[in-house]
């Protein structure tokens, strides 16, 4: 077969395509399917982009097998529940029946196969072994670098599927942070010597969006001001976005998503302005909020509420009505859904087209996961728009939308060194396997939240960064917002590079003195890099040994007393404005004592 497959599909498949069918295969997947075919491999590995159409590829070449007689049956393993049903609902669609709620015993013969979950072959791997013993399977590993997420999770899909005739592995995102191996996926040595994953078929990003395959993704970043408690009762004050320790990082994310504050309100009420304009191009357009937990999820609900004067759906993973509630606003045309972490990839609505990233989560694979909920394209033109805080981990990945990776076995260990995608797997198994539990008391006590602002940061775009610091509801940002949600990926590059040149030429006119210090270009915007803070520590702290001097006193009576008199963390956490402000005052010390 080498003009097309899909002539070998059931009679009921649809000619408009739901989750997982198409009439018509894509070039991508009739490219892959001819691979296949023309090779005829025991295992095959194919990376495609989310939102490209794994699933049609999948299904099609499942129904090709099933027809000539290559396989007998067909199981699919998925990350969640919610897939597990959504890949039984989109085989059924084309005439392959797959048994989503299989747990033992003989199958049916009402069915071709089952739908099975990797936590279920984790428990009970000799039962599915048996079966691909007694029958030839095709085996459908559906996001396989879960497949990694647990020793015991690829050691029983080794032992359940080793006697599979066909093995068919899809992800997504075929990288992962740790050096689990998947199992039934080649790796190659590279010329370092190090071995990396290897597809027989890749279908990046980047292809996707020329294709119009999936849509482009403007990335919004808000910054603001953040001011917490720490455990030992400093209170430190800091701006995302500036240099500052891995600690601070957190606790000061952790305070722009607190929902008691005024960034999360004012990011909320800028993501639905946004989608009020995508609507008026995609009227059913709808958007996603992705808590960090369950708390977390129904505040932000309540606030969506208060903003809106409409409900958003709430799906958490306690709620034995969570697929339910996917399902049903998949079929309406509601604004918002609000759902927690462990969702982002089990979520599959194609009207998603705002996000707000209001997790804490930051390893790549998650934040591709996650923005993979937005770019499934229903036809050209619409685009994605996804709202983040201005944490520099979370603005690479935004950045590095269109890089291709591999999952990588060996890591080399060099001192000094630090890995970007080393971030622990930890966080991703919690995300994706458990239930989420609330913050424990340790947590609580040791970080309190006291208050927040929003201020629009910039825009990321195909890799380029466009726009100016600006206050909310502020005409700068007003231009952003209103962005058409029907715009051809040149057309949007185009729009973006037009509204800065006009931002820019406006804030030149203003003199520094009459401009808000948001208002003015980068240049001539006071800008804190980490050498500059280095700098006022070292200032600080010649000036502090000077008055040790001149007082008697010792380096951290004074430093302690500045810290008393001015507020703020110590030196090593504090801000540029804190760090000037003890200088001032140890030099106002100094000149009194002369």
């Amino acid at each position: 077969m080498t003009t097309t497959a899909s002539h070998h599909l059931s009679p009921a498949f649809p000619g408009r395509a739901p989750w997982g069918t198409a009439s018509k295969l894509r070039a991508w997947q009739q490219g892959a399917l001819d691979r296949y075919i023309q090779t005829q491999p025991r295992d095959f590995l194919a990376v495609a982009t989310p939102g490209a159409g794994k699933t049609t590829f999948a299904l099609t070449l499942a129904s090709w097998l099933l027809h000539h007689h290559v396989v007998q049956q067909v199981t699919v393993v998925a990350p969640t529940e919610h897939l597990k049903k959504q890949w039984a609902e989109a085989a059924a669609r084309i005439g392959i029946r797959l048994d989503p709620e299989y747990s033992a015993g003989p199958l049916s013969k009402d069915y071709h196969g089952v739908a099975v979950t990797y936590a279920g072959v984790g428990v009970r791997p000799m039962l599915h072994r048996n079966r691909c013993e007694q029958r030839k399977t095709l085996v459908i590993l559906d996001e396989i670098h879960h497949a990694g997420d647990s020793k015991s999770w690829g050691e029983a899909c080794l032992e359940a599927f080793d006697p599979a005739t066909r093995r068919l592995a899809l992800t997504g995102t075929p990288f992962r942070s740790d050096t689990n191996p998947i199992p039934f996926v080649t790796y190659e040595e590279g010329n370092d010597g190090i071995r990396r994953s290897s597809a027989d078929y890749t279908y990046g990003y980047g292809n996707a969006l020329g294709d119009g395959v999936v849509r482009p993704v403007i990335f919004l970043s808000y910054s603001g001001n953040m001011r917490w408690r720490t455990k030992a009762g400093d209170e430190i004050a800091a701006r995302l976005g500036e240099p500052m320790t891995k600690d601070a990082i957190s606790q000061a994310w952790r305070t722009a998503l607190d929902p008691r504050g005024d960034w999360m309100p004012n990011v909320l009420r800028a993501a639905d302005q946004r989608l009020t304009e995508v609507r008026k191009g995609i009227p059913d357009a709808g958007g996603l909020v992705i808590a960090s937990d369950q708390d977390s999820a129904r505040a932000y609900a309540k606030l969506i509420r208060e903003i809106t004067g409409t409900k958003a759906t709430l799906v958490l993973s306690d709620d034995t009505g969570a697929s339910k509630n996917i399902d049903t606003f998949s079929g309406n045309d509601d604004r918002w859904m609000v759902a927690v972490r462990m969702v982002s990839e089990g979520v599959d609505v194609p009207r998603l087209a705002v996000g707000v990233y209001a997790t804490t989560i930051s390893t790549p694979l998650f934040f591709a996961q996650a923005v993979g909920r937005f770019v499934r394209s229903r036809r050209r033109g619409e685009t994605a728009s996804v709202f983040l805080p201005t944490i520099p981990y979370l603005l690479g990945f935004a950045n590095e939308m269109e890089v291709e990776r591999d999952h990588v076995l060996d890591k080399p260990k060099k001192k000094g060194e630090e890995d970007p995608y080393a971030e622990s797997e930890k966080e991703m198994d919690e995300a994706n396997r458990q239930e989420d539990e609330d913050t424990g008391e340790e947590e609580q006590m040791s970080f309190e939240a006291l208050e927040s602002d929003a201020v629009f940061d910039r825009v990321l775009y195909d890799g380029a960064e466009f726009g100016m610091q600006a206050h909310p509801g502020s005409e700068e940002e007003q231009d952003y917002l209103g962005i058409p949600g029907l715009l051809e990926p040149d057309q949007v590059q185009m729009l973006l590079q037009k509204r800065q040149s006009r931002q820019i030429a406006h804030s030149r006119r203003k003199p520094d003195a009459d401009a808000d210090l948001l208002e003015l270009p980068a240049e001539r915007r006071p800008v804190v890099s980490h050498k500059e803070l280095l700098e006022l520590r070292k200032s600080l702290n010649t000036m502090v040994g000077a008055y040790v001097h001149q007082s008697g006193k010792p380096h951290g009576v004074i430093h302690t007393e500045l810290r008393r008199v001015c507020g703020g963390p110590p030196s090593a956490e504090a801000t540029a404005g804190q760090l000037r402000e003890r200088i001032k005052k140890v030099q106002e010390w100094a000149t009194r004592m002369r």
